[in-house]
């Protein structure tokens, strides 16, 4: 498991992570699975996924496990009567996301696995695309 119940405790008290998950296993669980995709659609055109959700213990990304913690506890909170707690699940989502979008779009580089081929050449979305200005002449 990527996520334990002690990376919970970073972002959130053990009370309330119980009402939120609803004291199920299974609750957590998917959510958890879904918070990891959806990281993942952010990551992986550059790097690694898969051992960056296979690494354990301190090999983990730190930041990757406390916006994994929060999508999850997102996700979770949707289901909350009443949508109680929202406000800060919901800032701490959008923060989430706000930091994957930078990684997507190259202004923030984490210290993640890259994609790689057989030789060990980093295979990924690696270019930057740009051009230069459209000259404009007038004679």
């Amino acid at each position: 498991m990527f996520v334990t119940e002690e990376d919970y405790r970073v972002v959130i008290g053990e009370t309330a992570l119980k009402v939120i998950s609803q004291v199920s296993e299974e609750n957590r669980t998917n959510a958890e699975a879904e918070a990891r995709e959806e990281i993942a659609g952010y990551l992986r055109p550059k790097y690694d996924c898969e051992a960056v959700f296979n690494a354990e213990d301190d090999d983990r990304n730190r930041l990757i496990v406390m916006y994994t913690c929060d999508i999850a506890l997102y996700h979770m909170s949707a289901s909350m009567p009443q949508k109680m707690g929202s406000e800060i699940r919901e800032e701490r989502y959008k923060r989430a996301i706000k930091w994957l979008e930078g990684v997507r779009a190259g202004g923030i580089i984490p210290d993640l696995p890259l994609v790689v081929d057989s030789e060990g050449t980093p295979t990924g979305d690696t270019f930057a695309y740009s051009s230069q200005r459209k000259l404009r002449h007038n004679w």
